[in-house]
């Protein structure tokens, strides 16, 4: 299947809403330092995790995170 790489529109999406980290972690009750590391590549969230944080955005999962194959 060769590499995957989940890439996410997190970052841009929380400036569209202008939140911080901490905003967006305490609406849908993690630590900051869980959304920071699934924007930044470093931790694949969870289903549930992604369609919370896919519900607060008003976007599809899909919108918010894409695989990419090599």
């Amino acid at each position: 299947m060769g590499n995957c790489e989940l890439r996410n529109q997190i970052k841009v999406q929380r400036a569209i809403k202008n939140i911080t980290q901490d905003e967006l972690a305490a609406k849908i009750g993690v630590t900051r330092k869980t959304i920071n590391t699934i924007e930044n590549c470093k931790y694949v969230p969870s289903t549930i995790l992604a369609i919370r944080m896919a519900r607060y955005f008003e976007i599809k999962v899909e919108e918010l995170f894409e695989l990419f194959e090599e």
